[in-house]
């Protein structure tokens, strides 16, 4: 139950961040965020992970509020960008429009690419505004759970999203926790936290402040996606034309009310589950859709196939701020590289964002609130022209993306071991997609490794050295239990079920 002093101070803070949001300047940067998100999130191979890793060293000298809001844009307008090629192309622009290939560019290819374009951003829009209101309605409750953490607490929900690699990788499960390890060891690189030691320095005085955590999201995300697009000459193929009618697809969205809410409640549900992402909760939403509606003309440009994906990709967005916000564990490669920047402007996930700088966290939300009524405008006014996007050349796109990441990672610390960090690990970004290898599970790697570390140490300190801190506290069992359910669940989970059906029977 929230306290009436604390519920007090969520409504004062809420207004505060309701004054920053709409300051004229953040709203600029918002309005900024979101084209650049829907633009590129449009081309194939770009997707909000490269887009916000590229804008990543650009928001160095914005104010922390600016720079979050900015990247938050980014990430919620891709999340609908990718939708346009996914529609006119069938090559989704982003990994969660996949779905909405499936009944999008049937319809297009029917002659009601206007129509399903419109059915895309009303539905997209509508649910992502109403996932920033349930969020802002629930960040009450959610402020007394994260200042109920500690150290103890914060080092366990590190190691848990460190063993969520075996959630997220797909495939292999040794590949993935292989490439957690080599995230991990890429963050003890330098002088240790609490000790004056350089690790894995090799003598080099470049190497004492390790490798700058953004330098490795630009290299892994925006560069290694480039040398994957070399291989094409245009970013796409042609294109299917512009017909059907805007009004008549935004008519068919208010047609299907449940689908809303079921794609709604999917999308900000699995948005805050660690470790999934928008992906998962649009392929579920239409899978749910398809099941539930037997005798529709699914896979055939059926209406509710394109609003149960777009329905749930935006307040994926909201449900997964609460996991990157509340505990700094990323669980895509979105808010991985949103983490980044919170983390490289001086912000601290947990109960300092929480407690201290509550007004800014709302000025997030209440931006994100904002932001999809700006979805809608701009996105009904850049339909009719949405083909043109399409047509650039990876000439054009290319070396301008490489160029701004190495640009980008040098104005991180004027260093060029950041630049060289970026070329190094941006090959080997692209040999891990080629070998099945999961990027996620070495973000995750690279970001957690140094809060669990600062958070061993520190408790460890304030219990001289035992180790029960861990153990007895009932929040910090919670989450061992927790770990041990993650790590040991996929093999348990069959004998288990074996049990079970043997005592029924």
């Amino acid at each position: 139950m929230v306290t009436p002093i604390l519920l007090q101070d969520a409504v004062a803070s809420l207004f505060e961040g309701i004054n920053i949001a709409l300051t004229p300047s953040i709203l600029g940067w918002m309005l900024l965020g979101l084209t650049a998100g829907m633009v590129l999130g449009a081309l194939p191979g770009i997707g909000s992970p490269v887009a916000m890793a590229i804008a990543l060293p650009l928001t160095i000298p914005l104010p922390p509020e600016a720079a979050i809001i900015l990247l938050v844009a980014i990430y919620s307008g891709a999340m609908y960008g990718g939708s346009v090629a996914a529609i006119l192309l069938n090559a989704p622009g982003t990994e969660s429009a996949a779905a909405t290939t499936l009944d999008g560019y049937p319809m297009a290819k029917d002659g009601l690419a206007k129509n399903a374009l419109a059915i895309a951003t009303t539905s997209s829009a509508l649910n992502g505004f109403l996932g920033a209101i349930i969020l802002v309605i629930l960040s009450p409750l959610l402020i007394e759970v994260v200042l109920a953490f500690g150290s103890p607490e914060y080092f366990l929900l590190a190691v848990l999203g460190i063993s969520l690699i075996t959630i997220v990788t797909d495939g292999s499960i040794v590949k993935g926790l292989v490439s957690g390890a080599f995230g991990l060891m890429i963050s003890t690189i330098g002088v240790a936290i609490f000790s004056p030691t350089p690790r894995f320095s090799f003598g080099s005085l470049a190497l004492y402040e390790g490798i700058n955590f953004v330098a490795a999201l630009i290299g892994m995300f925006a560069f290694a996606e480039m040398m994957k697009l070399a291989a094409q000459k245009t970013i796409t193929d042609e294109a299917v034309e512009l017909g059907g009618s805007i009004r008549a697809g935004i008519r068919e969205v208010f047609k299907y009310p449940k689908s809303m809410v079921k794609a709604l409640l999917i999308g900000i549900g699995i948005g805050m589950v660690p470790g999934s992402g928008a992906t998962t909760s649009t392929f579920v939403a239409y899978a749910e859709e398809a099941r539930s509606r037997i005798g529709g003309r699914f896979g055939e440009g059926d209406p509710r196939g394109i609003i149960a994906p777009e329905g749930a990709n935006n307040p994926t967005v909201s449900g997964s701020l609460v996991p990157t916000l509340s505990f700094g564990i990323p669980g895509s490669g979105s808010t991985a590289v949103l983490l980044g920047g919170i983390l490289m402007h001086g912000l601290q996930p947990g109960p300092v964002l929480f407690d201290e700088q509550l007004s800014f966290t709302y000025a997030i939300f209440v931006s994100l609130f904002l932001g999809n009524f700006a979805i809608l405008a701009v996105g009904y006014t850049v339909i009719p022209y949405a083909s043109r996007i399409t047509d650039l050349d990876t000439n054009v796109i290319i070396p301008m993306v490489v160029v701004l990441s190495f640009a980008g990672a040098y104005t991180l610390a004027d260093n060029w071991v950041d630049v060289l960090a970026v070329l190094v690990l941006g090959v080997y970004g692209f040999y891990m997609v080629r070998y099945n290898y999961s990027v996620i599970a070495f973000v995750l790697g690279i970001v957690l490794g140094p809060i669990a570390e600062e958070n061993l140490f520190r408790s460890l300190s304030i219990s001289g050295g035992s180790w029960s801190i861990f153990v007895n506290r009932p929040l910090s069992l919670m989450i061992v239990i927790a770990i041990f359910v993650v790590l040991f669940g996929p093999f348990l989970g069959p004998y288990v079920r074996q049990t079970i059906d043997r005592v029924g029977s």
